[in-house]
């Protein structure tokens, strides 16, 4: 028995009793639909309708801040818009872009994008709510290190309303359970994917054997040289790593769905019929919407509550603003990269190969069309695991020394946990991996929720009195 499959042998059991626990499951049509996304698309939706659609009428506000249009370098922070929008993003646009849509349209069917892109959609009103409290609830230090996100607000604003013991108690679940999506959907499955794309290239050259923990050491290698400096060094990075794997990978996407522009209107054709079809892949109906639901939640997490830990550090005296910065978040990360991965599997007719999983399916796709692409897709794959790995680990730790105090001790014991766990990732089989990493993520959203649903009012307050100063000149932009 290998170092891989031994792994395997004393991790898995784990990892299933967690995604039982969590992913309760109620029976429709002999198909199990899990309660906890009934919890985050209800939510989504409430807070669309609550907000008047702050997902579609303030996305001209959003461009504006990020690009800097209202930036002032005295506000208190530690990065910019665009730098909290990009170590935001590099935490959800990942591999559950690139794999997770495959993953979902291999069990789902073509129809699950359908359901991915509006989950997508209603996602944007969630994550406006939980960062604009992520950044009005946050504390700064004397040195100027900033510490937000929902353990902060879930804490400090349900004591502000008489609820001390309550949100002590939500703020602790939730930290608990970040820790752990930290080292799961933010780590094991990033390492995994990862690994699964460069075997599959490495295989040609005759290394057929199997070396997850040695590739998982090298990655936490790179990743433990970037995570030393906190939020400061990974926004310089993800600055500049976000954009370009992006560019990579989207422009591949849309040079294949622009050479076959006249399969488009089919491929999308596909997607709707399919999303409502009752012979649908994966159980009919529901299957193919338990499909699409999860994996686009897993993709943007909104509702989770893990982007306000990032947006928390911007540079701003205006919570709202960065709110509306984490907008185009879900847009980017699910609208966009997820749809174009959809269509180039579906256009190249990669979702018709049964027993194909993961990367697997997504590589094949693009490399129908532009042959030698799985190359480039093992260095776009590395990057978006790498830039999610090192944004989580920064959750992870705020987390972390939340529950155990900020110490350097503290510091270092977490950060050599995680680097553990992307060895860990990189040897497990899929299966296993990706239960544990939606398990984790997925139940930060319990508590975080039930804040933002007694907090929403005090954030439609806000984001009035933020729209009418702009509105009247009070707030001007600064270039």
């Amino acid at each position: 028995m290998d170092i891989d499959e031994k792994i395997n042998e004393w991790v898995s059991p784990a990892t299933h009793f967690i995604e039982n626990i969590v992913f309760f499951a109620v029976d429709i049509n002999s198909v199990g639909l899990p309660l906890v996304l009934v919890w985050l698309l209800v939510a989504a939706a409430i807070f669309t309708i609550y907000f008047r659609f702050v997902n579609l009428r303030c996305i001209g506000q959003a461009l504006r801040i990020v690009r800097g249009k209202y930036d002032d370098p005295s506000h208190d922070g530690e990065v910019t818009h665009f730098q909290a929008l990009s170590a935001a993003l590099s935490g959800t646009v990942g591999l559950g872009n690139i794999a997770g849509v495959a993953v979902a349209i291999s069990l789902g069917g073509p129809g699950a994008t359908f359901w991915m892109i509006l989950v997508g959609f209603l996602g944007m009103s969630s994550k406006f709510v939980e960062c604009t409290l992520g950044v009005k609830y946050r504390t700064i230090g004397p040195d100027g290190i900033v510490s937000g996100g929902p353990m902060h607000y879930l804490r400090t604003g349900l004591t502000d309303r008489g609820w001390p013991v309550f949100g002590k108690i939500l703020a602790i679940f939730f930290a608990v359970m970040c820790i752990g999506g930290s080292f799961g959907g933010g780590n094991m499955f990033q390492a995994n994917q990862a690994y699964a794309q460069f075997h599959s290239v490495a295989a040609e050259f005759g290394f057929d054997g199997h070396y997850g923990w040695l590739f998982g050491s090298t990655i936490a290698v790179f990743v433990g040289l970037v995570i030393i400096g906190g939020i400061r060094s990974i926004g310089r990075v993800t600055r500049i790593l976000v954009p370009f794997m992006c560019l990579i990978y989207v422009s591949a996407g849309l040079c294949i769905i622009l050479g076959h522009i006249t399969d488009v209107p089919a491929a999308f054709g596909l997607i709707v019929t399919s999303a409502f079809a009752p012979e649908a892949v994966g159980g009919g109906l529901i299957g193919v919407l338990i499909q699409g639901i999860q994996r686009a939640a897993f993709s943007n997490e909104a509702g989770v509550g893990s982007a306000a830990i990032a947006h928390s550090a911007v540079k701003t005296n205006e919570p709202v603003s960065e709110g509306l910065v984490a907008l185009l978040e879900p847009f980017i990360d699910t609208i966009v990269v997820c749809t174009i991965t959809a269509l180039v599997v579906i256009i190249t007719g990669a979702h018709l190969n049964v027993g194909m999983e993961g990367i697997e399916m997504t590589s094949r796709a693009f490399n129908s069309i532009i042959p030698g692409f799985d190359y480039i897709l093992v260095i776009a794959v590395v990057l978006f695991a790498f830039s999610t790995m090192i944004t989580w680990s920064y959750y992870g730790l705020k987390s972390w020394t939340y529950l155990f105090g900020d110490s350097k001790a503290m510091d270092l014991t977490y950060k050599l946990l995680f680097l553990m766990f992307v060895v860990i990732g990189s040897a497990m089989n899929l299966g296993a991996v990706i239960g544990f990493s939606d398990a984790m993520i997925f139940a930060m959203s319990f508590g975080n929720i039930i804040g933002l649903y007694i907090m929403m009012p005090e954030v439609k307050r806000d984001l009035n009195g933020y729209l009418s100063r702009v509105a009247t000149g009070e707030i001007t932009e600064t270039r």
